[in-house]
């Protein structure tokens, strides 16, 4: 669910007065659903409703209407009326036939049906994401054109000293209209249609020339920015081959470029085969294990992988301290990979007591939100320097 016109209220009134309204209308929302049902503000002005034990969309219609007679009513915020009206959609499945990010996606396709429709709601259909399908193609092909593909940098800390030792490249396609999207709302699509290539060519080259406008002192410790090609990508012979020419190409020293593989990517797609990655390596690419802990990967595959850097998955970190089991888990996870001579980064660190703890137990660097969001390369050279 997308509040209708909350930028114009967001704009003409104040941000806090939005905040405010935001707050009502979730308690709103509230009152519509049953107690099982969950209800989340998933940013900004979208709303999303799980109803569970749904056995027909007829149900998840009754509450559609419910909310949309809710929201009809005047919202009373600080002394004045505002109106606000909703599009919402609605996605059916189960863990059989979806995956969450699947039912998000085939809801919000569905929503943004019942926007150009001037409807309340919409329920998802085939047809209706083929339509949207063909319409996003079109509008990569346009972007790839535009270059409206930007590369934000999350950076990576180092937790004994607070220095930034490395970033994370992260893809995001600034729309015309949808504004800033991340990669699950589109690489799909990218990937489908066969434009991953291009796309992640151009990524690449972006960052390849972005890390050389970064001051750093290159002889000691070099900023290290990763890359996480998707499982198209490593299925490509030539990726190692595209990488040496991209270098060459920009000038950029191969030391200061690290590719990130997860372990299923390593186990469905390279087959635990680690040809494509030791090429990456003897051109002098780093190679980091990502979101370490969840692949179910055997301890000789990771002897096999020719890696410098295992990154530990952000569901371990997040129990860490409280959790006795995520606790021991990344205090094994650090131990092993400074056995088999590697670094550890730590995802998703979001707390001082977090990146505490796990430079006591002897992690070498940690990501999240703690140390930065992600941030565009313009704000890269501050926070380098702070």
């Amino acid at each position: 669910m997308d509040l209708d016109g909350f930028k114009i209220i967001n704009d003409s009134l104040g941000h806090e007065v939005g905040d405010v309204l935001l707050a009502v209308v979730a308690q709103r929302l509230g009152r519509c659903l049953r107690s099982e049902d969950t209800l989340a503000r998933f940013g900004g002005d979208e709303f999303v409703v799980l109803l569970e034990d749904v056995e027909e969309p007829d149900e998840a219609v009754r509450v559609a209407g419910r909310v949309t007679d809710e929201l009809r009513r005047p919202f009373v915020v600080e002394g004045r009326q505002v109106f606000v009206t909703a599009s919402i959609g609605i996605a059916m499945g189960d863990a059989r036939t979806k995956t969450p990010a699947s039912l998000r996606r085939d809801a919000d396709t569905a929503m943004y049906r019942a926007k150009d429709e001037h409807t309340d709601y919409k329920v998802f259909d085939l047809a209706m994401y083929e339509r949207v399908l063909d319409r996003l193609e079109n509008d990569l092909r346009r972007a790839i054109e535009r270059d409206e593909f930007v590369i934000h940098y999350e950076p990576i800390v180092d937790l004994k000293t607070g220095e930034a030792r490395g970033m994370e490249a992260l893809v995001r396609w600034e729309h015309p209209d949808r504004g800033l999207l991340n990669p699950s709302e589109f690489m799909p699509v990218v990937e489908e249609s066969g434009l991953i290539f291009t796309v992640g060519e151009g990524v690449l080259e972006k960052v390849c020339r972005q890390v050389q406008l970064w001051p750093q002192d290159r002889s000691t410790s070099p900023l290290v920015v990763s890359l996480s090609p998707s499982a198209v990508q490593l299925r490509r012979s030539d990726l190692a081959r595209t990488v040496a020419q991209t270098l060459r190409k920009t000038g950029l020293d191969a030391r200061f470029l690290s590719v990130g593989v997860t372990e299923t990517a390593y186990i469905r797609v390279l087959e635990r085969k680690t040809a494509a990655l030791d090429r990456l390596k003897k051109l002098g690419v780093g190679i980091s294990i990502d979101d370490f802990g969840v692949g179910y990967s055997s301890l000789s595959s990771l002897k096999r992988v020719p890696a410098d850097v295992i990154k530990i998955d952000r569901s371990f970190v997040k129990g860490l301290g409280e959790d006795v089991e995520d606790t021991a888990i990344v205090r094994m996870i650090i131990d092993l990979a400074h056995t088999l001579g590697m670094k550890v980064v730590a995802e998703g660190v979001e707390g001082w007591a977090q990146a505490a703890l796990l430079s006591k137990m002897g992690c070498d660097l940690g990501q999240g939100y703690h140390f930065a969001r992600p941030l565009p390369p313009e704000e890269v050279p501050g926070f380098l320097a702070r």
